[in-house]
C-alpha cells in the first residue's frame, strides 16, 4: 500500500481545487459526460472548458444529424453496443425534454452487382447486432423512395434523425456543471499527487483533482499536454455536403453500401428535422484541424498531419480511393455523377453548397485507421482519444462509461 509523506498529505490539504473533475471540449460528449458524472454522483464539481462562445461547435453540430442504428458496428465492438443502447436512449432523451427528432428509418441501396455481398453482411451483421432488417428487392426500394434505383436495398428501422446541438445544450443545462465558454487550454501542469492545473487562454488557472479529455479535434494535442502518450494522431478528414434543391426527391434516408476498409459511410441523402435534404459527404484531408474549406491552412497543424508515419502509410496504400474523393471535392459534376447511382434524377443545379464538417479520425503509427471509440487513462486523467460518428447517437452510454473512468479516478485522489 502506498502512503503520502506528511508534508505532501499538508500540502494536498491546502490546495484549493475549483472543481472535483474538468472537463476539457464542450461537445456533445463532453457535456455528456459531464452531465453523467453528476447523475452517478451528485454533489460532485464538473467544470467543462469549452474554447469556442457555445457548445457544439464542431464535430456534433456539422453532421447529418443521423441517429444510427448500429449496422455497420463489429459485433462486441464499443461502436455497435454503444450505437443500437444509445439509439433508443437519444430517442428517450429528446422525447423527455422535448427536443425534435423522428425515427425514420432508412435504406441502404446496392447500385451494382459487386455491393451484394456487402450487402448481405451487413444483413447479417444487424442480427448479430439485435437490429431489426427487412431486405428489399427493386420494386420494393421505390415503395419507400420512388426516385431511388438499385438492385437490392435493406430497410433499418431503428434509424432515426434529431437534432444534436439542442441535445448538447439540454445536457450543459440538465449536468449542473460550470460551463466556460470561451476557454482556450493553452498549459496542462499535472502531478499525480497533487492534482491538474488548467491554464486558459485569458489567463485564468482552474485547479482540479481529475482531468477528462473530450477535446474532440484536438484530444491527441491535449493529451500531450498533460503528458500523456496518446499513442496516436489526430487525422482530420473534411466531409463536403450539399443541400437539395428539389427535396421532394427524397423522402427519408438513403445509405450506398459502405467499403468495410473504410470508416466512412459514403455520399448519402439524409431528410432532416427541418425537412430539408442534405447530401455528403465525401472524405478529404483537411488542411487545418478545423479545415472546413480548402482555404484554411494552418501550417503548425498540417505539418504534425505530415510528419506523422501513419499519415503517409495511409496515402500510400488508399491513393485510389482518396483521389476519388479529390475528384469529387474539386469537380461538382463528379459529386453530382457519384449521387446519380443512387438519385437519377439530380442534376448539378440541384445542389447547393452546405457547411462542411471536419472528423477527428485516429491514425495509429503503422496507418491503422481507428475504427472504434478509444478511451485511454492516465494519472488523474481520462482521454478520448476516437469518438467520430455514431459518437453523436452514442454519446449518452459514451459519457456514462467515462464518467465512471473518471469517478474511479477521483476515489483514488
Amino acid at each position: 500500500m502506498h502512503y503520502r509523506s506528511r508534508e505532501v498529505e499538508q500540502v494536498v490539504q491546502k490546495i484549493a481545487y475549483d472543481c472535483d473533475v474538468l472537463v476539457i471540449g464542450g461537445g456533445i460528449v463532453g457535456l455528456s459526460t459531464a452531465y453523467a458524472i453528476t447523475r452517478a454522483a451528485p454533489g460532485t464539481r464538473v467544470t467543462v472548458l469549452e474554447k469556442e462562445q457555445g457548445p457544439a461547435r464542431h464535430q456534433t453540430g456539422r453532421n447529418s444529424g443521423v441517429v444510427h442504428s448500429g449496422i455497420y458496428y463489429r459485433p462486441g465492438s464499443l461502436k455497435a453496443r454503444y450505437a443500437v443502447r444509445g439509439a433508443a436512449e437519444m430517442v428517450k432523451f429528446c422525447t423527455e425534454y422535448g427536443i425534435d427528432h423522428a425515427v425514420t428509418g432508412k435504406l441502404i441501396v446496392a447500385t451494382e452487382r459487386a455491393e451484394l455481398p456487402r450487402l448481405h453482411a451487413l444483413v447479417q451483421r444487424g442480427r448479430e447486432n439485435g437490429i431489426p432488417v427487412r431486405e428489399l428487392g427493386p420494386a420494393q426500394i421505390a415503395e419507400y423512395e420512388p426516385e431511388v434505383r438499385g438492385l437490392a436495398a435493406i430497410h433499418v428501422g431503428t434509424t432515426g434523425i434529431c437534432d444534436f446541438v439542442a441535445v448538447a445544450r439540454q445536457l450543459a443545462e440538465s449536468s449542473g456543471a460550470e460551463i466556460r465558454y470561451g476557454a482556450n487550454v493553452l498549459r496542462i501542469d499535472r502531478r499525480p499527487s497533487l492534482g491538474v492545473a488548467v491554464r486558459t487562454g485569458d489567463g485564468a488557472v482552474v485547479r482540479a483533482r481529475v482531468l477528462v479529455n473530450c477535446a474532440g479535434l484536438h484530444c491527441d494535442e491535449v493529451a500531450r499536454l498533460t503528458g500523456d502518450d496518446p499513442g496516436m494522431r489526430i487525422v482530420p478528414f473534411r466531409g463536403e455536403y450539399y443541400t437539395l434543391a428539389r427535396p421532394e426527391l427524397v423522402h427519408g434516408l438513403v445509405y450506398p453500401v459502405p467499403d468495410p476498409a473504410f470508416p466512412f459511410l459514403g455520399v448519402h441523402l439524409t431528410r432532416g428535422i427541418d425537412r430539408s435534404v442534405h447530401i455528403g459527404p465525401n472524405a478529404v484531408p483537411a488542411l487545418a484541424r478545423e479545415g472546413y474549406g480548402w482555404g484554411t491552412v494552418r501550417p503548425r497543424e498540417l505539418g504534425a498531419t505530415l510528419a506523422w508515419p501513419g499519415s503517409w502509410r495511409i496515402a500510400r496504400q488508399h491513393w485510389r480511393y482518396g483521389a476519388g474523393e479529390l475528384r469529387r471535392s474539386v469537380s461538382k459534376g463528379a459529386f453530382t455523377q457519384a449521387v446519380r447511382r443512387l438519385l437519377p434524377a439530380v442534376t448539378e443545379d440541384d445542389l447547393r453548397p452546405a457547411a462542411a464538417g471536419v472528423r477527428a479520425q485516429a491514425v495509429l503509427r503503422d496507418g491503422t485507421l481507428v475504427d472504434d471509440f478509444l478511451i485511454r487513462e492516465g494519472a488523474r486523467a481520462v482521454h478520448v482519444l476516437n469518438a467520430p460518428s455514431p459518437a453523436a447517437t452514442a454519446s449518452l452510454p459514451i459519457g456514462r462509461e467515462v464518467a465512471r473512468r473518471a469517478l474511479a479516478a477521483l476515489a483514488d485522489t
